[in-house]
């Protein structure tokens, strides 16, 4: 007799307890919509056309897509349907961020000729109820019930574990498959730090739900969870430190667009340690005390709190992949440029197997997968155009080729790089830091990446994403009529510029021997 989510997966359960608000009546009504505990898993009947593991974005659309397209699909879940997105990552902290965006507009009101009457009061568990509020709203869209009516899915909760090349096991019930997709996902790597778990640490699995301030906060990391966190706690007026392994934060992002988010830290307040090896934790009195080395000199730091956002490891235990002819490593799941894994019958989608470790990635693959595993498509996914943004203020967006890598590739590569600070809507809004860079091809004038800096970057690469996709050459940016005043506007003004490269001391001569003769 199948068994009623409540009594499914004791380890399911105790993550879904890690990751909500004991109490909370938000966090409630989002496992009511995502774990529903009075859900009673449905009995299998016959082959699945496709069956999607793990119910992050790359599950949903893999299976969602597949039960709309009129396939017999299933999908599984141990945990709560919407997967990190959801619970753990874009959701919860574009929440945080925005609530800590407000209090820093705050500060700079008088910039704008306004006038505030005594220092605005920060109430941190109203911004935290008001994220909770909010990703509760959102689980509907990912709800187990919608899944099954909408998009006629059937949705089993419970571990998943392959037991054949074409058959897996949940809640005590053999599911036979014709296709399959692996859609683990990631989960934070674990540091080996002496002392750091016995000091106590949050992660960002876990960090959406305290509902105090902490006075100060160390940040392991300083990729984009980290500073994306950093500076949104800074602002709701913890002191926050920094420790990054590396020479830079960011580093993965062109230097000059890292170090301006360096210098807006520092402006703001935080405390940035680069180059530092941690070389223990401990507990001393209420404080936790994180040892580091710096150019082989030892220093020491105390906080309230510590937030590792240092490294993700994909999430394959458990699987019996084994069983399943399935190859994976340390990296995740193998697969082929059309994500097929060493099993013909089985495809690997988003960040269990992918290098582009974002949403909007593992919603892209599980199209790929569609195409591939339903209709004998042959979708590569290096065919895809991926963009990617750091929701810092302000943010980094990127699409394409950084400069060296498409030097690697062949490319003669030429940049154009405009500032925002000659841009009028931007000297209008007080958001002249930044810039826009593209590269380009100097034989074709093809796009081949870009980068954006600028308090709505993540709003604006999506015009370069979408010219890249279609193949359109840096000239069209030019022709492409913008609104004026925008921020975008600065897109267009690459197009001229790259439009005047153009212009040869030939074509110049004869453009001015034409004039001179139109005025005889």
């Amino acid at each position: 007799m199948p068994k009623t989510a409540a009594a499914i997966d004791d380890a399911g359960n105790q993550a879904i307890r890690q990751m909500t608000l004991a109490g909370d009546p938000h966090d409630q009504v989002m496992i009511e919509n995502c774990h529903p505990p009075n859900h009673v898993n449905p009995t299998p009947t016959g082959k699945y056309n496709l069956i999607a593991i793990g119910a992050g974005a790359a599950g949903l659309v893999s299976a969602g897509g597949a039960g709309g397209l009129g396939a017999k699909a299933a999908l599984i879940e141990r945990g709560l349907l919407g997967g990190d997105c959801l619970v753990t990552g874009c959701v919860p902290s574009k929440g945080v961020i925005r609530a800590a965006r407000a209090v820093y507009d705050l500060k700079l009101a008088g910039e704008f000729g306004i006038r505030l009457s005594g220092e605005a009061k920060i109430d941190f568990a109203a911004a935290m109820e008001r994220m909770r509020r909010l990703r509760a709203k959102i689980s509907h869209n990912d709800a187990a019930a919608k899944f099954g009516s909408k998009y006629h899915v059937d949705v089993y909760l419970g571990e998943a574990k392959f037991v054949s090349p074409s058959e897996m096991e949940v809640d005590g019930q053999r599911l036979k498959f014709d296709r399959a997709v692996i859609a683990t996902g990631g989960r934070p790597a674990e540091l080996p730090i002496p002392g750091l778990k016995d000091a106590g640490y949050y992660t960002n699995e876990n960090i959406f739900t305290i509902t105090e301030r902490p006075r100060r906060l160390v940040v392991i990391g300083g990729g984009p969870i980290g500073c994306e966190l950093a500076q949104a706690f800074q602002r709701f007026g913890t002191q926050v430190t920094i420790l990054n392994d590396v020479e830079r934060i960011l580093p993965r992002e062109d230097q000059d667009a890292a170090e301006l988010i360096h210098r807006q830290f520092v402006v703001e307040g935080i405390a940035i340690i680069n180059a530092a090896k941690i070389t223990r934790a401990e507990r001393r009195g209420e404080d936790k005390v994180i040892f580091y080395e710096q150019r082989g000199k030892p220093h020491e730091t105390a906080c309230d709190l510590i937030l590792s956002a240092a490294g993700r490891v994909p999430n394959v235990e458990g699987l019996n992949l084994e069983a399943a002819g399935v190859k994976f490593s340390r990296e995740g799941v193998l697969v082929d440029d059309r994500l097929r894994t060493s099993n013909p019958k089985i495809y690997a989608a988003g960040d269990v197997c992918s290098k582009f470790k974002f949403t909007h990635a593992a919603d892209a693959t599980a199209r790929t997968v569609l195409r591939n595993a339903l209709f004998f498509g042959r979708a590569k996914v290096s065919d895809l155009v991926m963009p990617w943004c750091t929701y810092t203020d302000p943010e980094i967006a990127h699409t394409g080729f950084y400069e060296a890598d498409a030097r690697a590739a062949g490319f003669d590569v030429a940049t154009i790089t405009e500032h925002f600070n000659d841009n009028d809507r931007a000297i209008l809004d007080g958001e002249t830091e930044g810039f826009a860079r593209i590269h380009y091809d100097r034989k074709s004038g093809k796009i081949l990446g870009g980068t954006i800096v600028a308090r709505h970057a993540g709003e604006m690469i999506s015009e370069l994403t979408l010219a890249m996709t279609h193949g359109l050459k840096l000239s069209a940016l030019s022709t492409t009529i913008h609104p004026y005043p925008t921020q975008a506007e600065v897109l267009r003004r690459i197009g001229d510029s790259y439009n005047r490269t153009r212009l040869s001391p030939t074509v110049s001569g004869i453009f001015k021997k034409w004039f001179a003769w139109k005025r005889r």
